[in-house]
């Protein structure tokens, strides 16, 4: 017969598993019974990791929509932050171009007296 351990090897994708089965659990089972024993396992563990996979999956979804739902609030009060920021210097701007004015026309009146007197 074989030696203590039975080896069954399972090759997936990139990482090799390997199930050791008992010689004397062998002997019991038979060939094919150790045989569909690890195919079991095997779907079970594949099950499992498909759940898993599945419930981390969603709880990272979960996860990202609560923060970009939160940075959506956060622009949302910056923008309005900065709206009224626009809003106050284009009033100060108004007022200084205001002055600006008011004070070039009093220069130039003046030159225009100067000159005609």
């Amino acid at each position: 017969m074989r030696s203590c351990l039975y080896y069954h090897l399972i090759f997936k994708r990139d990482s090799t598993a390997v199930i050791a089965v008992p010689k004397v659990l062998r002997e019991k089972l038979g060939e094919d019974g150790a045989d569909a024993l690890i195919s079991l396992i095997n779907q079970s563990q594949s099950n499992n990791k498909a759940e898993i996979l599945q419930f981390v999956e969603e709880k990272f979804e979960r996860r990202l929509s609560e923060e970009i739902a939160g940075v959506r609030g956060e622009l949302a009060k910056e923008i309005a932050s900065v709206r009224g920021e626009l809003a106050n210097v284009r009033a100060d701007l108004i007022k200084w171009m205001f002055i600006f004015w008011v004070g070039q026309i009093g220069a130039i009146i003046g030159i225009l007296f100067a000159f005609f007197k």
